[in-house]
């Protein structure tokens, strides 16, 4: 099963994204937008950035946990990780953003 993006609403009445790979885990989701049709674009940015490992920004958290953060050209976050218990397994989550994302479908869910 390959990976999707799914298009949603929260709770705030914003319009996100979040990326599962084709086992249904969430490996990247986005922040809040105002409009649907920024969410979009974010999904695009996602898109074309992934196939490139220097868009992705490796961090370990505070509490000793390991995260990344994938920016766009002009260097603005357009997703960010779950939290990984080793590092290894957060490069795992970076491999399958990378695999995972340009051509994942879309599903709206709005």
């Amino acid at each position: 099963m390959a990976g999707k993006f799914e298009l949603f609403t929260d709770k705030a009445g914003e319009t996100r994204f979040r990326l599962k790979a084709g086992n249904g885990q969430i490996i990247l989701a986005s922040e809040g937008y105002k409009r649907k049709a920024s969410a979009l674009n974010g999904v695009e940015s996602v898109r074309r950035n992934a196939a490139d490992p220097k868009r992705f920004e490796r961090a370990e958290t505070t509490s000793g946990k390991w995260r990344f953060n994938l920016r766009a050209t002009n260097g603005q976050v357009i997703g960010t990780s779950e939290t990984y218990e080793s590092e290894a397994a957060r490069d795992n989550g970076i491999e399958s953003v990378m695999k995972n994302a340009p051509e994942a479908k879309l599903e709206d869910l709005t």
